[in-house]
C-alpha cells in the first residue's frame, strides 16, 4: 500500500511495501524474538539505529530532515503558488483565452508532478515549476469564480485554512490515528471518488447529464463537494504521518521538498473543493 500522494510513493516515504511507521510486526521488548521496526533510512549515514533491536533512535545531528526544513520548503512552495495566482488574477482578464491558459497550466502542472513522482530524488526546480503553473491555474479560476460569486475565493481560502488547521489539530490530538487499515479504506474511497468523477465528466461532456451531474451546483453537488473535502483531509493526515515518520526515522534533508510538495497538492485539492462549496452556498446571482 502506498501513499495517496504520488510524491510519497517513492523511496523514503514508504517501506516494506507499506507506509513508514505502519509496521504490523510485534514490537521488541516483551518478546526477545519479536521483530522490531526497521529504519527505512538505514542507508542514511546521518540516521542512528539501535544496534540491539534495530529500532529507530533520534537522528544524529547532520543532514537529516527537521520540522523547520518542512516548514521552510512548504512556505516556499505555497508562496510560489500564491504569487503566481495573484499575478494571473491581476494580469489576465476573464475571457475564454484565459480559461484556455488555465487549463494548459493545469496540464503542465500535472505533467511536472508526474515527472517528479518518478524521480529517484526530489528536484526543487520541478516542484517550484509545479507550484508556479498550479498558481496560474488557481489565479484564473479564482478570478472567474469571483466575477460571478463575489468574495468566493477569499472565503475559500479562509475555509481551507480552517479545515487544514482542524485536521492538524485532530491529528496532533490523536483523534485520527493513521493506521494501515485507515489508509486502505481511505484510499479505496478516494480512488472510487476519482473514477466516478472522471466518468461523470465524460458523461457531462457528451451531453448525457444536465447541470454537471454529480458536480452540479445543487444539493447533490454540495454533498459531493463535502465528501471531496473530507477526502482532502484524509490526504492531509497521510501527509502528516509521512512527515512525522520521516523526521523520526532520520530522513535525508532533501526529503523535506517532497513533504512540501505533498502538502501543497493536498491543500490545492481542498481549496478547489471549498471554492465550489462557497459558490453553491451563495447561489446564482
Amino acid at each position: 500500500m502506498r501513499s495517496s500522494n504520488p510524491v510519497f510513493s517513492r523511496r523514503g516515504f514508504s517501506r516494506d511495501n507499506g507506509y513508514a511507521g505502519f509496521n504490523t510486526a510485534p514490537q521488541a521488548g516483551g518478546n526477545p524474538y519479536a521483530q522490531a521496526p526497521t529504519n527505512p533510512y538505514a542507508t542514511n549515514p546521518y540516521a542512528q539505529q539501535d544496534t540491539q533491536y534495530g529500532a529507530p533512535q533520534a537522528p544524529a545531528r547532520g543532514n537529516v530532515m527537521t520540522m523547520d526544513d518542512v516548514v521552510s520548503r512548504t512556505a516556499i512552495t505555497l508562496g510560489t503558488v500564491a504569487v503566481a495566482a495573484v499575478l494571473a488574477w491581476t494580469l489576465l482578464p476573464v475571457s475564454s483565452s484565459s480559461y484556455g491558459l488555465a487549463v494548459g497550466s493545469a496540464l503542465v502542472a500535472f505533467v511536472l508532478a508526474m515527472i517528479q513522482s518518478f524521480k529517484a530524488k526530489p528536484v526543487p526546480a520541478l516542484i517550484i515549476g509545479y507550484a508556479a503553473f498550479e498558481g496560474v491555474f488557481l489565479g484564473v479560476i479564482s478570478e472567474m469564480y469571483n466575477e460571478r460569486w463575489s468574495g468566493a475565493p477569499f472565503q475559500a481560502v479562509l475555509g481551507t485554512l480552517a479545515v487544514s488547521g482542524a485536521t492538524l489539530f485532530a491529528y496532533k490530538q490523536r483523534w485520527v490515528r493513521v493506521t494501515a487499515r485507515y489508509a486502505r479504506i481511505g484510499m479505496t474511497i478516494a480512488i472510487a471518488f476519482v473514477l466516478v468523477t472522471m466518468v461523470n465528466l465524460l458523461v457531462v461532456a457528451f451531453g448525457g447529464a444536465d447541470g454537471g451531474g454529480l458536480r452540479s451546483f445543487g444539493p447533490l453537488g454540495f454533498a459531493v463537494g463535502v465528501l471531496a473535502i473530507l477526502i482532502g483531509c484524509f490526504f492531509l493526515t497521510l501527509d502528516f504521518k509521512q512527515i512525522e515518520d520521516g523526521i523520526t526515522y532520520g530522513a535525508p534533508r532533501e526529503e523535506s521538498w517532497l513533504a512540501a510538495f505533498g502538502l501543497t497538492m493536498s491543500l490545492v485539492w481542498i481549496y478547489l473543493e471549498m471554492l465550489r462549496l462557497v459558490a453553491i452556498l451563495q447561489g446564482d446571482d
